[in-house]
């Protein structure tokens, strides 16, 4: 009877043991995902629950080793990274004690990197997260300050460009959100980050179209950028206005229309406050006069007097842009407010550098989702967008810019390698009022001509561009033999953007299992088909969706006559 009491003993000791065991290292490594910026590569690693870590790195080769505690695998390792410029492989390696998990991270160069935890997000789109951001290259210390010999080293220095008058407008555009960020999701599961992306580019090419602007964009692909490097994006580029592209989202699905919002003045007080603190951020704001109250004035009430000054400026110029946007969207799609409305976000807080946040639609609205997501739709926001922008540096053109020598006429010397084209472009001008103005019978040019520019009061048009960067969003049903590396190298994309896009947390497929990919139409497949008795060209192309001239060109068609059993090649496009 003894015996049997002890062995039952014994044997809840051990479950109860075996539990606290289980219990202790319940936390599980769900999947790895990579998401390679320009300036660095972001590692997001996903987790059951919140994971107690810790790191160090390692030289020859450089490494970054990362010790989860309490942690068992789920996820499929190694991770083999192609299009990162830090990172070339994420692996294990033994662990240091027993229910510890080591992540080594293989890295191409040393970098200091920053890991911290993330909560999981309100509407269960993710869970908790540990992220690894890895800088592309070492940050650079701070310069120490350089004194100041005399008051001419505090001019604002200015390029050549500027010295002659034709100078760029440099407009930068922000594409909201992106990588581990989708921003707001739609009803049908569409990422907000995708419709701002694609009509951020459109936007882009619209402005670079127009001689004398040039357009920046403070992300070009799926990553992620921190809101205030965006702002330094656009200060590094010199731009004169920053514009962030938004989708808007509701609890309930009925708002619809666009708005566009503009720094509000609490925000912009706390800025000046910020800013004032900073001399050496102060210096670059303020070009040479901030320079010199960074190194000589200890009083931050004059400080602060000239940065209110930009602010109140760049305040005044975002609500005119913000006016003209409105009056041109208005006339392509549904507004939600009229007016410009005064917000406190982050994108907006740059004192000297007028910004704008425009919300294209709801996302959130089942009928807006489904035009944010058509290329037509997309097209008409981005030439509104455009010709606003235009309209407004033409009302009030930069000093030694292009725009501003427009309506003055100017005399240009022909130097080798001119043609008649290519100065017309340089100028905003064309080559009929070029040969007309100087009473040329020919393009013809001789070196050390002179040649008057005409001024003009025309007002510039935009050109209905082509973007090459067309996307769609496809069903792809999952094959035998198939996997995520395989499909997304199909349709070239990365695994982590199928994951992202179809809520996968493992990278275990089934067959018959449908995945949203949302590609480049360049990049689809090329789609052949086999003509049949009783077809022509325009039955093909209604059936693919496509016009009959794209069949043409891409099968260099003489004739409309087709034969039965001809394969013929369909555009993407």
């Amino acid at each position: 009877m003894i015996c049997k009491q002890i062995r039952a003993l014994y044997v809840f000791i051990t479950s109860l043991l075996l539990m606290v065991t289980s219990n202790a290292f319940s936390n599980e490594l769900e999947s790895v995902r990579v998401w390679p910026s320009p300036d660095e590569t972001r590692v997001v690693v996903d987790l059951k629950s919140e994971v107690d870590f810790s790191y160090f790195t390692l030289s020859s080769p450089y490494r970054v080793v990362v010790d989860l505690k309490n942690t068992n695998l789920t996820a499929k390792l190694p991770v083999l990274v192609k299009d990162s410029k830090i990172l070339a492989k994420i692996r294990s390696s033994t662990a240091p004690s027993k229910g510890t998990y080591r992540l080594v991270f293989e890295l191409k160069a040393k970098v200091t990197p920053n890991l911290f935890k993330l909560k999981p997000t309100p509407g269960g789109q993710y869970g908790h997260r540990l992220v690894v951001d890895l800088p592309h290259s070492s940050r650079s210390s701070s310069k120490p300050n350089q004194p100041v010999s005399n008051a001419s080293a505090t001019a604002v220095s200015k390029d050549a460009s500027q010295l002659a008058g034709n100078a760029d407008i440099i407009v930068a555009i922000d594409a909201g959100h992106g990588g581990e960020d989708p921003g707001s999701i739609g009803p049908t599961r569409k990422y907000e980050k995708h419709a701002t992306l694609s009509i951020s580019r459109k936007i882009a090419e619209q402005l670079n179209s127009v001689p004398g602007v040039k357009a920046v964009m403070t992300r070009k692909g799926d990553y992620f950028v921190n809101l205030n490097k965006r702002s330094d994006i656009a200060r590094s580029s010199k731009a004169h206005l920053l514009v962030s592209i938004h989708a808007d989202s509701f609890r309930s699905a009925k708002p619809r229309g666009g708005s566009v919002f503009v720094l509000n003045t609490r925000r912009a007080n706390t800025e000046i406050s910020r800013w004032v603190e900073k001399h050496e951020e102060q210096s670059e704001l303020l070009g040479g006069a901030g320079e010199v109250l960074a190194k000589t004035n200890t009083d931050k009430n004059v400080s602060q007097t000239l940065l209110d000054l930009q602010f109140s400026h760049s305040q005044k110029e975002g609500y005119k842009v913000a006016t003209n946007i409105l009056k041109e969207m208005g006339k392509v799609t549904r507004l939600h407010k009229k007016e410009p409305v005064h917000a406190s976000l982050a994108v907006l807080k740059s004192p000297d550098i007028p910004s704008v946040l425009v919300e294209t639609g709801f996302i959130s609205n089942p009928t807006e989702e489904k035009l944010l997501f058509q290329r037509s739709h997309q097209d008409k926001l981005a030439r509104a967008l455009s010709k606003s922008i235009v309209q407004y540096f033409e009302q009030n053109p930069p000093e030694g810019t292009l725009f501003a020598q427009r309506k003055t006429a100017k005399k240009h010397r022909v130097v080798r390698g001119d043609s008649l084209s290519a100065i017309a472009k340089q100028y905003g001008s064309s080559t009929q009022a070029i040969m007309k103005a100087n009473n040329l019978k020919s393009s013809g040019l001789k070196i050390g001509q002179t040649l008057i520019i005409p001024g003009s009061s025309k007002p510039i048009a935009i050109a209905k561009a082509s973007n090459p960067v067309e996307t769609e969003e496809i069903t792809h049903t999952v094959k035998s033999g198939e996997y995520l590396g395989k499909i997304a190298s199909k349709y070239k994309v990365s695994v982590a953007s199928i994951k992202q896009q179809n809520s996968l947390k493992r990278e275990t497929l089934w067959v018959g299992q449908k995945l949203k990919i949302t590609v480049k139409l360049k990049d689809l497949p090329v789609r052949k088909h086999k003509v049949k008795r009783g077809e022509f060209l325009s039955k093909i192309a209604k059936k693919y969706g496509v016009t009959i001239d794209s069949i043409r060109k891409t099968n260099k068609l003489r004739s409309d006559t087709l034969a039965v059993g001809q394969i013929l090649l369909i555009p993407n496009k």
